[in-house]
């Protein structure tokens, strides 16, 4: 494997990689992101990852600083999944000026959930994809599915922009208690680490409710129900939410307990960590 570090090495290095698959990430890597991997050399060409921690996708208050950087234990997991390129650069190739050039997503699909708990989030997102897509011109990218807002948001741009690249999103990667694999949890103590499953099975909850329910007011008393119990079991939850798989907009009737239309989304601190989850229904 290749690592280049320079938007010039880059550029060297890809026309011997035609039909290159594009696997994105901030670093820090653990085992889904290497399934990231895997799926990426499924595609059948060559494999680029990136590594860069993107300051413009967190806030003030975030863990931008404290963010694991670990690049030279990433490097050797990449290249041990069949990584075929690594592009890892610093602050100064990515952004050699101020980035006063935004993507601003559509508020509909970017403005709820992650997007409303954490303003401009997405537009830091979109900007580092789009300028990742335009550096390394894939023609796949793969992303996981437990940021589901994010892959959405990813496909759509991919879509309103016409970029001939094709989005593959890849289920979860979970621990053995279910909780999904994050880098942040590597901020989790013992006791709450043990507590972390109590997300996902709140939504698992919720789904079961989605399946058979046939009033979304109902349904929005269950969500309520969910959050009050988090809070009483030590979280601070910003939301747990039924919403369609299609937009992220809340369901209407005639999408209860029809499966494969609905997705649980829930976003929750517990201390200092804010763990994400999803479950589709």
């Amino acid at each position: 494997m290749r690592v280049v570090h320079t938007v010039d090495d880059l550029r060297s290095a890809l026309p011997a990689l035609p039909g290159r698959t594009l696997v994105p990430t901030m670093g820090n890597l653990h085992t889904g992101h290497l399934a990231l991997v895997e799926r990426a050399r499924q595609t059948g060409g060559p494999v680029v990852a990136s590594v860069f921690v993107n300051r413009l996708q967190f806030g003030p208050n975030e863990d931008f600083d404290r963010y694991p950087r670990t690049l030279q234990r990433d490097a050797e997991q990449l290249e041990g999944a069949g990584c075929d390129l690594l592009f890892a650069p610093d602050e100064a190739q990515m952004y050699p000026r101020p980035q006063t050039w935004r993507v601003l997503p559509d508020p509909a699909l970017a403005g709820v959930l992650d997007g409303a708990a954490r303003p401009g989030h997405f537009e830091g997102v979109a900007t580092v994809v789009l300028k990742l897509f335009q550096l390394v011109q894939p023609a796949c990218a793969v992303f996981g599915k437990k940021d589901y807002q994010q892959l959405l948001l990813v496909r759509d741009m991919v879509r309103q922009f016409a970029l001939p690249i094709d989005i593959i999103g890849l289920d979860t990667v979970r621990d053995i208690d279910g909780l999904a694999l994050s880098s942040r949890n590597a901020y989790l103590d013992p006791v709450q680490r043990a507590h972390a499953p109590q997300l996902q099975a709140a939504l698992r909850r919720l789904a079961d409710a989605a399946s058979c329910c046939a009033d979304p007011s109902l349904l929005a008393e269950r969500e309520r129900d969910e959050m009050q119990a988090m809070v009483a079991q030590g979280w601070v939850p910003d939301y747990l939410s039924v919403r369609r798989r299609a937009d992220l907009q809340p369901p209407r009737a005639e999408d209860l307990g029809a499966r494969g239309r609905l997705v649980v989304l829930g976003a929750a601190r517990l201390g200092g960590t804010r763990l994400i989850d999803n479950v589709e229904c």
